[in-house]
């Protein structure tokens, strides 16, 4: 009977993600978001195990946590109306966020559309147009600016990055400014992008920007999750993960911040391989995680790490493993308050900061832990950019001109920082 109950479970979530590969259109009509803050330890357990039931189809955008702090999800409308009653019924606090996610994502597509002659920063690109634009910067700005290949995905695309610096007879301290390692989240890579144009445009006429291009090496990779990032242009918008088949799983990909060899497989992540949070088989299971830590470990001596995703606007340090605060937290934190307060002068967007765990939840196998843990870096972050929820992982393409500037200003505070607290 157990073992029924399993393959019934693994079949009904696989069926109802559609995680087989089929690249048949999905549309989310009459899909809704929930906002549901439960107030005790019980109400939090019983919500993070929705995920395990494939009638219900949960697709949590901001995970269970602890008492008090608010849980999303996104639910088909037979789901969500059955979750409403329940939460009704046991007095559980909850808002709808999103009443139809379609018409969110169809909103998004008209508002997106245009026919620039030009690459427009204030529109959302495919990754073949990203691609492309990097390749335009480096011709443009030979002078500091050469693309880089990184790794091949699975699918067999090459992810590039922009290294940008004044060029030098030595290996500079280098900082890595990464987006779109989970696919859904466009306004990440719109707005890495739209950070690498500011410092191209400014060197030689920004004090501040010219100073650490001089000092540092700076590496803009706008989009980690290739394949999954073309998959949501093309098949499903709310896609997740990589595209990786696994051995032994009808489920496809694994969450590559929950993939990086620290603490891998710990609380915060998933075992079960159709959950957006499965870890993967083993660590670095991934090709672009593995290959952007081999490559963030073998070139170059970096100083510095951030790792762009939405939503929340949240400014987090190490570590996501564990709510223990890190022998660095004093000066890491430091890093983030200037950071927040820059960008906030910008349009006074309010952001928190702190560590992941303590901010947002326990996240085990990722990115910043691992930089930190195994490499030293001790200025490495995670970013949660605009909104906190009013679109959520469909922010209108209106609002990546607005995250692109505030978001710059904070990175140029984060940059001047290292440069003042760090021996050269």
């Amino acid at each position: 009977m157990a073992t029924q109950v399993y393959i019934r479970v693994i079949l009904g979530i696989c069926t109802a993600l559609s995680v087989t590969g089929a690249d048949d259109y999905f549309r989310y009509d009459g899909y809704r978001v929930l906002r549901i803050t439960p107030e005790i330890k019980s109400h939090v357990s019983w919500i993070s195990e929705w995920e395990n039931d494939p009638d219900l189809q949960v697709d949590f955008w901001r995970a269970p946590s602890v008492p008090g702090r608010y849980i999303d999800v996104m639910l088909p409308l037979k789901s969500a109306n059955k979750i409403e009653r329940v939460l009704g019924t046991y007095n559980i606090s909850f808002d709808v966020l999103i009443s139809d996610v379609q018409k969110v994502i169809d909103d998004q597509t008209m508002r997106n559309q245009g026919n620039d002659t030009e690459f427009s920063f204030s529109k959302y690109h495919k990754f073949e147009e990203i691609q492309d634009w990097l390749h335009q910067m480096a011709r443009l700005h030979s002078d500091i600016a050469t693309v880089v290949e990184i790794t091949t995905t699975f699918e067999g695309r090459t992810i590039h990055a922009l290294k940008v610096g004044k060029p030098s007879t030595t290996t500079k301290q280098a900082i890595w400014i990464e987006g779109g390692i989970h696919a859904r989240e466009w306004i990440s890579p719109a707005t890495v992008i739209y950070m690498t144009k500011e410092f191209l445009q400014r060197y030689g006429h920004d004090k501040e920007v010219t100073d650490l291009l001089n000092t540092f090496d700076w590496y803009f990779l706008p989009v980690f999750n290739a394949d999954g990032y073309v998959y949501t242009w093309n098949a499903r918008r709310m896609w997740r993960k990589t595209r990786t088949r696994h051995k032994g799983s009808i489920c496809v990909g694994a969450d590559p911040n929950r993939n990086w060899d620290a603490h891998w497989g710990e609380p915060g992540a998933s075992h079960f391989p159709c959950s957006d949070t499965y870890c993967g088989p083993s660590a670095f299971s991934e090709p672009s995680v593995k290959g952007v830590a081999d490559f963030i470990q073998n070139h170059g001596r970096f100083i510095g790490f951030m790792d762009f995703h939405s939503y929340s606007q949240l400014w987090m340090s190490p570590w996501g493993y564990t709510y223990d605060l890190p022998n660095d937290f004093k000066i890491q934190d430091t890093l983030s308050t200037s950071a927040v307060e820059a960008l906030g002068s910008v349009y006074g967007t309010k952001y928190e900061h702190g560590t992941i765990a303590n901010v947002i939840y326990v996240a085990s196998g990722s990115s910043v832990d691992w930089t930190y843990d195994k490499l030293g870096i001790v200025y490495s972050y995670g970013v949660e950019l605009r909104d906190t929820g009013h679109y959520g992982f469909l922010l209108p393409s209106e609002e990546i001109v607005p995250s692109g500037e505030e978001t710059f200003a904070a990175v140029l505070a984060s940059g001047m920082f290292i440069l003042n607290n760090s021996f050269l």
